[in-house]
């Protein structure tokens, strides 16, 4: 998987460094090559690029930032769908306590993989959680009236949509940033900071605007990366809805 922060470090590396190549260039260019007609058709052909680079950024952030929401609300859904079984269960009766208290050692399970500690990786593969014991547990209650018959009915299909739910948040939870896509769009700032560089004077001033352009530029592509990994980094989901449902099984 793709780290944020390295993969910002070095785009911030290639973007300043063809600023510094444009005032290496602005040095060894003939005089003419500088003249205003030149910078004025430069600054247009740039225009262009910039436009392009503007749309594309934007279009990835906001893509990414709808990929976020949606595995956040993910989780706020499993959260609560898990405290709507664990209450169906206890409107069941005693004699689904069991239930309950797999139910519980799972959710338990699964928020300790979902947001393990810092060192270790998020683990959203359902199929390590091992879930199938609630499903037969479930499978396994004798009701004894009609009420306890259509509480284990719902509690089933309550399952069940917590599973498919599960393996729909590790589904979206894979990063889709596109490595050409990357490529071409640092090429096209390269090519920016380059024309920066090229036309503005040699002073710390200037190389101290092009340094911070550079980090606002990278800055961008770390917060693209870093919603496109929803369980990771510094932005990750808040476990907070999975900490609510725990406090409330078993009540």
């Amino acid at each position: 998987m793709l780290s944020a922060a390295p993969i910002a470090i070095l785009i911030f590396a290639c973007l300043f460094g063809a600023a510094m190549l444009g005032m290496l260039l602005r040095a060894v260019l003939p005089e003419h090559h500088l003249s205003t007609d030149t910078k004025d058709s430069v600054k247009v052909a740039m225009g262009l690029v910039a436009t392009m680079v503007a749309l594309v950024l934007g279009l990835l952030i906001a893509a990414a930032k709808d990929k976020y929401d949606k595995e956040s609300a993910g989780v706020t859904q499993l959260a609560a769908k898990v405290i709507y079984l664990d209450r169906m269960l206890a409107n069941y009766g005693p004699e689904a306590g069991d239930v309950r208290e797999q139910l519980r050692k799972m959710v338990e399970m699964v928020r300790g993989r979902m947001w393990p500690d810092r060192l270790l990786n998020a683990q959203l593969d359902p199929t390590a959680s091992r879930t199938e014991s609630v499903f037969v547990a479930l499978q396994n209650l004798a009701p004894k009236n009609e009420l306890q018959t259509t509480l284990k009915s719902h509690a089933i299909s309550s399952a069940f949509d917590l599973g498919q739910m599960r393996w729909q948040e590790f589904e979206q939870a894979q990063s889709t940033v596109s490595i050409p896509l990357l490529c071409i769009l640092t090429f096209w700032l390269a090519i920016l900071f380059v024309s920066f560089g090229m036309f503005a004077p040699n002073n710390s001033t200037v190389v101290i605007a092009l340094a911070m352009a550079a980090l606002a530029v990278a800055g961008g592509v770390f917060l693209m990366m870093e919603l496109n990994t929803p369980f990771s980094g510094i932005l990750q989901i808040s476990s907070a809805p999975f900490d609510d449902a725990l406090a409330h099984l078993g009540k």
